[in-house]
């Protein structure tokens, strides 16, 4: 069992927080992050998720949430964001730190047409929209086209494990509907329609090997990041030691979409022996062939002819690192990557990143830590912060790790800055949709933590406070959320903007 931080270690965390408030970069998470995904958004993971459900009742599970296809527009008809069914959507859980997946949670999609025709002057004629008329229940007659997944259990290696379906605890079905997306409120009978309708695709789920049902979802939510992205990607056009609710500092993904995988599951048959903590990740492959159909039949899917191995294109785990760390030239391959081959593959982006040199460069005040390697960095992105939620024998390896021992905070008590601030039960312990890891993570990578862990070196950073003169300054994008924006529910993630959302519409109004 990890030990919690000490009581002296939380205040001394709650003190430096309150003297740095928060910070200044990152993309969106990890939207459009690397050249290829860029051009290929239904497989880019765009955010990544870990955390005890604090729902009520719940604090037994861990929920997972893998959301993909970035800056979606509510008004994205008439094919809307499905999921590529030429793609593989994995999500894999290490229970040992030993750097590779233990569980792999692969889901897999399928569009199918209804041909849903009309009576055009005494000829049947298919209709050009994805519904027919208004929408309710599991896979109703006028939705025109019904999306539907499976999901397998992989234990050990994700392609050469043993492989169990995911089963519907209604009924034994290994396929799941999926919701279609938040078209507009005619098509689901009032503002309240989506979020009933959405509700029903919620599912029970037998995980094999596990005696205790969990829970899946998988539709659109409402953006959930928040980042002031069009100021920061100008050079850091805003003050970056202001408040941290700046008038006039947008939140850009405000008025987005995403697509989200959720899971919610038993600790107990998620965790392996003592070790209570896990390490997440979530990538999408694509088959290596790929051959445009020059005449493409009628019907769903017949543009593309895929075929042969899987190549992984997508890998997210802790936030902003392939945005801000990895550089453009290595983003493609990063994404390709495993977490196990990192201390070797990418080792000069962690011991020195670009990062704080050009933080400085565009602020000259502003210091770049000088402890070089940087082994706090190296700690908290690849083995995780000692007496909080590294493993007892961690291999060096980047992903999101949670320390499943340490007890949820439910919604309204949650703090932002998590661990940073005493709440040791968010970021960087995992990550709870309301956490603000632009602030958070920009502060370690201006030497955060050379400060938070003090002199007894409590986080096992291997640095100093004397190393980092800009570690506890106010750095901060102006924008700022709470876990009281978000849901207090599986899947926690809001209701989706509908088609009609009208982002000019006055404050007061139905969609602000």
């Amino acid at each position: 069992m990890i030990p919690y931080p000490s009581p002296l270690a939380l205040g001394r965390l709650g003190v430096v927080a309150l003297a740095i408030g928060a910070l200044p970069w990152a993309s969106a998470s990890s939207h459009r992050e690397a050249p290829f995904i860029a051009m290929n958004p239904s497989v880019d993971a765009t955010d990544l998720y870990a955390f005890r459900s604090y729902e009520a009742g719940r604090a037994g599970y861990v929920t997972i949430l893998a959301d993909y296809i970035p800056f979606q527009d509510p008004q994205g008809g008439p094919n809307f964001y499905m999921f590529n069914p030429d793609a593989l959507y994995e999500i894999h859980i290490d229970n040992a730190g030993a750097g590779v997946e233990a569980l792999t949670f692969q889901f897999q999609f399928k569009s199918t047409s209804k041909a849903t025709s009309v009576n055009s002057g005494g000829k049947s004629v298919k209709i050009p929209l994805i519904n027919s008329g208004a929408i309710s229940g599991i896979n109703p007659a006028t939705l025109n086209v019904r999306e539907t997944y499976t999901i397998d259990l992989v234990r050990g290696d994700r392609r050469t494990g043993t492989r169990s379906s995911v089963t519907n605890a209604a009924g034994a079905s290994a396929t799941f509907d999926k919701p279609v997306d938040n078209i507009g409120d005619k098509s689901f009978g009032g503002v309240a329609g989506y979020a009933m309708y959405a509700d029903q695709h919620i599912y029970r789920i037998n995980i094999p090997g596990c005696a205790t049902p969990g829970k899946a979802f998988v539709g659109q939510r409402k953006e959930p990041f928040y980042i002031a992205v069009g100021k920061i990607f100008d050079l850091i056009n805003l003050n970056p030691l202001g408040s941290n609710e700046v008038s006039g500092n947008n939140n850009d993904l405000e008025g987005k979409n995403v697509s989200t995988l959720a899971l919610e599951l038993p600790i107990s048959c998620i965790t392996k022996g003592t070790e209570p903590v896990i390490g997440v990740w979530t990538t999408a492959s694509l088959h290596q062939g790929m051959l445009l159909n020059p005449s493409p039949s009628s019907g769903l899917g017949k543009a593309v002819v895929a075929g042969g191995a899987w190549s992984q294109v997508s890998r997210l785990g802790m936030p902003l690192v392939n945005e801000v760390i990895i550089g453009i030239d290595d983003k493609d391959r990063f994404n390709a990557s495993r977490p196990k081959d990192d201390a070797v593959n990418f080792p000069d982006y962690v011991t020195n990143p670009a990062l704080p040199a050009l933080i400085h460069s565009l602020y000259p005040s502003v210091s770049a830590p000088t402890n070089f390697p940087r082994t706090d960095l190296l700690t908290v992105f690849l083995k995780g912060l000692r007496t909080l939620n590294q493993p007892a024998n961690v291999v060096p390896a980047e992903m999101l790790r949670l320390n499943t021992a340490v007890a949820p905070v439910g919604v309204g008590s949650q703090n932002p800055l998590g661990a940073a601030a005493g709440d040791i039960a968010g970021f960087p312990n995992g990550r709870r949709p309301g956490d603000d890891v632009v602030d958070l993570s920009l502060r370690v990578s201006m030497g955060a933590l050379c400060v938070l862990t003090g002199p007894s070196d409590t986080f096992g950073v291997g640095c100093a406070a004397s190393s980092a003169p800009s570690g506890a300054l106010p750095f901060n994008d102006g924008v700022r959320k709470n876990s009281s924006n978000y849901g207090s529910k599986f899947p926690y993630l809001t209701t989706p903007l509908p088609g009609n959302f009208n982002p000019a519409a006055p404050p007061g109004s139905i969609y602000p």
